[in-house]
Order: C-alpha cells, then sequence, then structure tokens
C-alpha cells in the first residue's frame, strides 16, 4: 500500500478491543512522502546486509529545550555504521517509542548528542549466536534507523530477544508488555500493595502508565478513579472499567474527586504532579500510599506553587516514595509475562497511538507531551 500526502502526518489509533485503524491526519513539516507496507515474514527481511549499503539516520538533540519543544530542537542527520565485527549485531528499527521521561532526560544532554529512547527492531546482521538474523529485539538505541552493537560487552541498558507475543503487535515490546507495562505492574503492587476494597486514583490515566496501573488495580478488587484530560479519554477510560473518571481540565479536580472518592483515597499513582497532586494529597486517607512515576505537568514550564504536603505526610502518616522502573530489571520477565497473561485472559486492554515514518519522530514526541495520544505513542518506521 502507497501513501502519499502533502504537508501531513498520519496517526494511526489501534487496540485490543478493535480489528479496524483510526486514522487522525495532523500537520507536520513533511512535504511529500510514501509509505511501502512489506508484511513481516518475506524472505527478504531475513537477508543478510553490508553495513556499508545501508542509508541509515539518526535525530540529534540539536538545541536544547526551553519550554515545549518545537522542530528546532531536532536535526535528522545520516550515519555511517561501521564494518560489523565478532559478536556484533545489526538491528533495524521498526517501532521506536516517545515517552514522557525524554523530556527532563535530555536536559542532562548537551546539544549534538542522539535522542535517548527505546526500539523494537528486527536484526538484519549478525555475528552473535544469541541475537540470530530475523529476531525481533528491545533496545535502548535512541531515536535511529539502525545500530550496531554487541550486547555481550555492554553493561548497562543490555538489548534482549523479545518472548513470543503471539499474534499480538511486536509493537506492545515498547508499551503493555515492555517499560510502561512494567512500570505500572511494579510500581502500583510493589510500592503502593493495594488492598482489595481500597481507593485508587491515577492521574495521566489514560497514558500508557496510567490506563495499565488503573486496569490492574481493577483486577486486585480496587475501586478506581482515573484523572485524564479530555471527555473522549474519561469515556475511553470508563470502557476499559475504571468506576469514575474526573476531566482535569473542565472540573474542579479537588471537589470532583470528594465525590467520586467519597470513603477517602488509599493509594495515588502519580504521574503529573503539581496541583492535580495537591488535591488528591488532601484527600488521602490515613496510612496512604503514594507512588510518584512522573511530574509531566512541569516538563514544559516552571513548576508550580503549590502548598506544602508535609502536614499531610505526617498527621495522616502517608507513605510517598517515586521509582524508576529499571529497579526491578531482575524481575523485568516476570512483568511482561503476567501483563501477557492478563491480555490473553480479557483483563487487560492495551491501546496505541501510531504516528508513521521516521521523519515524523519529532512530531510525534511534541504531540505526546501535549496529550495528544491515548494510550501508548510509538512511531512505526517504515523500512524499505
Amino acid at each position: 500500500m502507497i501513501l502519499l500526502c502533502t504537508g501531513y502526518s498520519y496517526t494511526r489509533h489501534r487496540c485490543s478491543t478493535s480489528s479496524s485503524s483510526i486514522w487522525k491526519r495532523k500537520r507536520s513539516a513533511v512535504a511529500v512522502y510514501s509509505i511501502k507496507m512489506i508484511r513481516r515474514g518475506l524472505t527478504a527481511n531475513r537477508r543478510c546486509y553490508s553495513s556499508s549499503a545501508i542509508a541509515a539516520k539518526k535525530w540529534i538533540y540539536a538545541k536544547v529545550f526551553k519550554g515545549e519543544p518545537t522542530q528546532q530542537n531536532f536535526q535528522l542527520v545520516d550515519e555511517n555504521l561501521p564494518a560489523l565485527k565478532d559478536g556484533e549485531i545489526i538491528a533495524q528499527a521498526e517501532y521506536i517509542s516517545v515517552d514522557p521521561y525524554m523530556r527532563p532526560y535530555m536536559m542532562a544532554y548537551p546539544a549534538g548528542s542522539l535522542m535517548i529512547g527505546g526500539q523494537v527492531g528486527k536484526v538484519i546482521d549478525s555475528k552473535n549466536a544469541s541475537f540470530p538474523v530475523g529476531a525481533s529485539i528491545f533496545g535502548q538505541f535512541g531515536w535511529r534507523s539502525h545500530t550496531v552493537c554487541n550486547p555481550n560487552t555492554m553493561k548497562t541498558d543490555i538489548p534482549y530477544v523479545l518472548p513470543s507475543f503471539g499474534n499480538l503487535p511486536i509493537s506492545l515490546g515498547l508499551g503493555v508488555l515492555g517499560m510502561p507495562g512494567n512500570t505500572a505492574y511494579f510500581g502500583l503492587q510493589e510500592v503502593c500493595s493495594p488492598k482489595k476494597g481500597e481507593t485508587v486514583v491515577v492521574s495521566g490515566a489514560a497514558g500508557a502508565v496510567g490506563n495499565h496501573v488503573g486496569q490492574i488495580a481493577k483486577n486486585l478488587g480496587c475501586r478506581v478513579v482515573g484523572i485524564a484530560g479530555s471527555d473522549a479519554k474519561c469515556q475511553w477510560l470508563k470502557d476499559l472499567g475504571f468506576d469514575e473518571t474526573i476531566n482535569y481540565k473542565t472540573a474542579n479536580v479537588y471537589a470532583e474527586l470528594k465525590k467520586a472518592a467519597p470513603k477517602g483515597v488509599d493509594v495515588y499513582f502519580d504521574n503529573v504532579g503539581g496541583q492535580i497532586s495537591e488535591s488528591v494529597i488532601k484527600l488521602m486517607n490515613l496510612y496512604g500510599r503514594i507512588a510518584v512515576c512522573g511530574t509531566i505537568s512541569n516538563y514544559n514550564t516552571s513548576i508550580d506553587k503549590v502548598t506544602d504536603p508535609l502536614r499531610q505526610m505526617v498527621f495522616k502518616q502517608l507513605k510517598m516514595e517515586g521509582f524508576v522502573v529499571w529497579r526491578w530489571n531482575d524481575r523485568w520477565l516476570e512483568g511482561i509475562e503476567a501483563n501477557l497473561r492478563w491480555i490473553n485472559e480479557g483483563k487487560l486492554k492495551w491501546h496505541e497511538t501510531v504516528t508513521e515514518g521516521f521523519e515524523n519522530l519529532p512530531v510525534a514526541f511534541m504531540d505526546m507531551l501535549k496529550g495528544g495520544n491515548t494510550g501508548k505513542a510509538v512511531v512505526k518506521i517504515i523500512n524499505t
């Protein structure tokens, strides 16, 4: 299938509850491009390549972020790949993740650095028996179309061969069956220890992590309230089984949460920080638990001034703990297998916002930071 467009990029929404895809048109700087859809499993995709013959590209962090990212913060450049050595592989990107954490993390990198991020790719050449040609792998390879690496010599961010997902799309290795899925799985259960009958509140609830947290909480027998940024997202959360939802853009969060959680809040999974979190913390019950996963409300702006929460922490004896999912690296497959089991049992649904084209990575990233995605935001790389 060939798609030709002028002045637009196309974003597709796909989910576990529908076999159809919904396309949303978005303006971008792209003039004309063609997309060639190639079915998985063709023998052409399993051949070996000479690294010198590959037209590799990467996105550079061209200008330090100040406020909301713009196209001027990114630069697309060609990259020459080295000849393959013993133990090395060439991975060709198939899907690249765009996530909120990239915005604050990149502030630690100088201009000119490679944009960070995870991707699902296919091994197209290999001198490493553990990573055969044709294998689908996950790697923290950043925003690049092709990567040469030796997994045996890497100390951190070691790539791994994805387990079989059955008939599910391989892109889920960036979402519900990858880092966001494990963030929800371990963050909720290990940090908050929710109990049956308790009330769990999730901010950023329509994002990749938030909706997953809410579904796990429902599986554990909790009452779940989700906070999101549009009526459509709130309705989607209700469709997933959330008991109550609040559109923070149109409602008074504190007043609505008092009605949605009349017995107070036992567990708060925080993805946003700021004034929303201030409202939730005021309604926490004695011995409440708070998992701080993210603070996206201030990634692009100055930090909100909010009421000091320490009085609430002391007199309600609350526990607040920040975490990064890599804490559970030694249990990584446990999370993937548990989430896959819930999907197969019909207890966990997923949704992706898919943007097509390597050239559209900055567009997808900027849109995600503005809340344009529902579920996991990924970019599908069209390899010709």
